[in-house]
C-alpha cells in the first residue's frame, strides 16, 4: 500500500472516529439531507442522497444529472456501511491496505454490497450506529468527501 493510501485510510478511520453526533432523528435527518441538497444544487452536483434510520430510508432526493444508476450504487454502498458499522470507502480501503479485494474476499454479493466511497454510519454518542447518510454520482472519495463535509458541519451545530 502506497503512502498516499496509508494516509487516507488513517484520514478515514480519524473521521469515522469524531463524526459521531449527540442525537439523530426523523427531524435530523430531514434537515441534514435538506443542507446537503441545497448544497448539491448550489454546486450542480449530479448526484443522489440518501438517509437512513435503522431499516428506513427517511431522506432521498436525485438531482438534475443522476440517474437509477446512482441509486443502485448508493444501496449497495449503504449495506457495506449497515453491515461493517463503518464508511463504505473505510471498508474498501481497509480491504486494500490487507491486499485483498473487497468484491471477492468480502464473499458477499456484489449486486447487494460495494465498498466505494460515498455512505458513512450516523453514530450517536452512547448509543452506536443508527442508520446511514450517502451520495452517489461522484467519484468515491469525493462522494466520500461531500457526506464527511456535511457531517462535520452538522455536527458543529447540534453538538
Amino acid at each position: 500500500m502506497s503512502e498516499d493510501a496509508r494516509e487516507t485510510l488513517a484520514r478515514v478511520e480519524r473521521e469515522e472516529r469524531e463524526l459521531v453526533l449527540p442525537r439523530f432523528d426523523l427531524a435530523d435527518a430531514w434537515a441534514l439531507g435538506s443542507r446537503m441538497r441545497e448544497d448539491a444544487l448550489s454546486a450542480e452536483l449530479p448526484i443522489v442522497i440518501g438517509i437512513t434510520l435503522g431499516e428506513a430510508r427517511v431522506f432521498h432526493t436525485a438531482l438534475p444529472g443522476s440517474s437509477a444508476d446512482n441509486d443502485g450504487w448508493l444501496d449497495r454502498k449503504t449495506r457495506v456501511a449497515r453491515r461493517y458499522a463503518r464508511s463504505s470507502f473505510g471498508v474498501g480501503l481497509s480491504f486494500r491496505a490487507e491486499g485483498k479485494d473487497f468484491d471477492t474476499s468480502a464473499r458477499l454479493d456484489t449486486s447487494l454490497y460495494a465498498a466505494h466511497g460515498g455512505v458513512f454510519p450516523i453514530t450517536i454518542a452512547g448509543v452506536g450506529v443508527v442508520g446511514t447518510v450517502g451520495v452517489s454520482g461522484l467519484p468515491q472519495a469525493e462522494d466520500h468527501a461531500f457526506v464527511v463535509e456535511h457531517l462535520r458541519e452538522y455536527l458543529t451545530l447540534v453538538g
